[in-house]
């Protein structure tokens, strides 16, 4: 398992400009085209979701964002979709440890085929 940041930069109200997300998806597509063999993956938050969605080759239109979702992109990669795990998504309780906890375990299970 590996993490990569589809955003590098912690911007005001940690909301990302839209330049600031295009400029970091280079680092993103760079990572992932370091683990060829990767047929899974996970976006924590809309912004990694949109992101990863570029890379891997979706749509964004026919790949919208929820907790647990799953993309199965055109190469036959997946992509599961989680809240982001920030500490305020967590003390509102957007984004439960049990909900999170789902999400890798969905994985897991992806994974094992």
């Amino acid at each position: 398992m590996i993490i990569i940041n589809s955003v590098k930069c912690l911007p005001p109200q940690n909301k990302p400009e839209p330049a600031e997300i295009h400029n970091c998806r280079p680092f993103l597509a760079d990572g992932v085209a370091a683990l060829p063999n990767a047929r899974t993956f996970i976006a924590l938050g809309q912004i990694a979701h949109q992101s990863a969605v570029k890379i891997l080759g979706g749509k964004l239109p026919k790949a919208r964002f929820a907790h647990l979702a799953e993309h199965r992109m055109p190469d036959g990669r997946i992509l599961i979709d989680s809240y982001h795990c920030s500490r305020y998504n967590q003390n509102t309780g957007r984004l439960t440890a049990k909900m999170f906890d789902a999400v890798f375990a969905r994985a897991v299970e992806l994974a094992a085929g």
